[in-house]
């Protein structure tokens, strides 16, 4: 069973929920989906997170679409579940049916109701101890999403109190001097080495990786591009790296809309045949004509360019 420690490196991309046009879940597209990733050549993926739409899924449902994504992963392909929850009695039953199941470790991230950062370290205590300690955690640092502000400090001290919290999901923003905090604190006598994963659509990824970032934890719908990415800048490739970037930046960009870029990816996956309907649950956006022939357009240009920069479309 793979299981993410303090060197976890890659792309593991986040995991769209597949719906079908009524609003059930698409238990068929899961497979695809994971196929896809797959193909693109990622570690692994994350679900249950806030592009699988979590909130919306009621507790049969996160079980089921959780077990139908881990039974599709193949040996190898590390599959972290999102188990937040305002709730930790529910936290903890999720993340222990994730493990049993065969997930790779489980993410958390501050429900918003902490207020001081004494708060938040209190919390990950008494998940920790629910969970168990040999649970691998994933430490969720978005305060854009959740309100709650951390600071490196705080992420280091959690790393020290808890072996088990190995890895944190980078998105705040700006956030590359925090992220230079943490790299810089962590991995040295006091404090063990902590994986670096980024999110934030994957839109600073090149300035990620150069301050010290192990890859990439966002749902960019051609993860190929992070994959090639990071790859590069691995083999101490940072140019190519970039340049192979900007000629995805424009797609890059177009997804990070708030509000709107869920839609955006869910019907790009459904345009690559990743899924079979772009279904976002309510309260969500729906794409208008003029959405879909924006889409259209930097598709078309991005698949011009990009083999031009030496990068790769996946099947």
């Amino acid at each position: 069973m793979t299981r993410i420690d303090r060197r976890t490196a890659g792309v593991y991309v986040i995991a769209a929920t597949p719906f079908a046009e009524d609003g059930a879940l698409d238990l068929q597209s899961v497979d695809s989906l994971v196929d896809s990733y797959i193909a693109a050549g990622c570690d692994g993926m994350t679900i249950l997170g806030v592009m699988g739409e979590s909130a919306k899924l009621s507790a049969d449902e996160s079980l089921s679409v959780m077990r139908r994504f881990l039974a599709r992963a193949p040996e190898g392909f590390g599959t972290i579940v999102g188990v937040s929850a305002p709730g930790l009695d529910n936290l903890a039953r999720l993340g222990r049916e994730a493990m049993e199941a065969g997930a790779a470790g489980v993410m958390i991230a501050p429900i918003p109701s902490l207020a001081t950062e004494e708060s938040v370290l209190n919390y990950y205590a008494q998940a920790c101890e629910m969970l168990g300690e040999d649970v691998p955690v994933c430490f969720q640092d978005y305060p854009q999403l959740t309100g709650v502000k951390v600071s490196a400090d705080t992420i280091l001290e959690l790393t020290r109190r808890h072996p088990q919290i190995v890895m944190l999901k980078h998105e705040d923003c700006p956030g590359l001097n925090k992220l230079t905090r943490v790299r810089e604190g962590s991995g040295t006598e006091s404090t063990p080495r902590l994986s670096i994963l980024c999110g934030n659509g994957g839109l600073h990824l090149c300035q990620e990786l150069a301050r010290g970032a192990d890859g990439a934890m966002t749902g960019f719908a051609f993860p190929e591009m992070m994959v090639d990415v990071v790859r590069l800048h691995a083999e101490g490739k940072p140019d190519a790296a970039e340049d192979l970037f900007d000629a995805w930046l424009p797609l890059v960009r177009h997804e990070v809309q708030p509000g709107l870029g869920l839609a955006l990816r869910k019907e790009t996956l459904r345009r690559r045949g990743a899924i079979k309907s772009s279904k976002v649950r309510a309260p969500g956006p729906k794409l208008t004509a003029a959405d879909l022939a924006e889409l259209d357009r930097l598709i078309s240009r991005a698949e011009a360019r990009v083999p031009a920069a030496g990068g790769r479309l996946a099947a």
